[in-house]
């Protein structure tokens, strides 16, 4: 039987893996006045690379301003790390990579969206902050009783 490893975690490399900025009303969008209504989505997802403990964890934030029912712009920020994780249980790991890693993604990805908004010649739009912990407690929550509700 082999020895328990040491649990281990390591950020290798934060990047940018995609954006996009549009904005289809320009330049009339900027002779009327500017009211939009700003949705958020958001979305995060892990996975292995290859057959070793390094992770792929990515979180896309996309961001659309509408008024008057038409798109002023859309931010989609695909923020992404390679991360290590070794010697940790199963929970423990999916825990990490659900919650933890996407905390660290995301101040990269907010500061992607402001300045895209801000180049767009558009006012900053600060992105609140989120918390990913409660978010996968959540998620967690509804795939156990998924998984409860289905074994009856």
């Amino acid at each position: 039987m082999s020895e328990q490893q040491e649990p281990a975690f390591r950020i290798q490399r934060i990047y940018v893996k995609d954006v996009s900025f549009e904005s289809p009303q320009s330049p009339q969008v900027f002779t009327t006045d500017y009211q939009p209504k700003v949705g958020v989505q958001l979305n995060n997802a892990a996975r292995r690379i290859a057959e070793s403990d390094d992770f792929e964890v990515e979180i896309t934030v996309t961001l659309t301003a509408e008024q008057d029912e038409k798109t002023v712009y859309l931010v989609e920020v695909k923020q992404a790390g390679i991360f290590t994780v070794s010697g940790l249980s199963d929970e423990e790991r999916e825990h990490l990579l659900g919650a933890y890693c996407p905390n660290v993604l995301f101040p990269y990805a907010r500061e992607t969206i402001a300045s895209l908004v801000q180049k767009g010649s558009f006012p900053v739009f600060q992105l609140q902050p989120i918390n990913f912990e409660a978010l996968y407690q959540q998620a967690k929550a509804r795939r156990d009783e998924e998984q409860g509700s289905a074994a009856h």
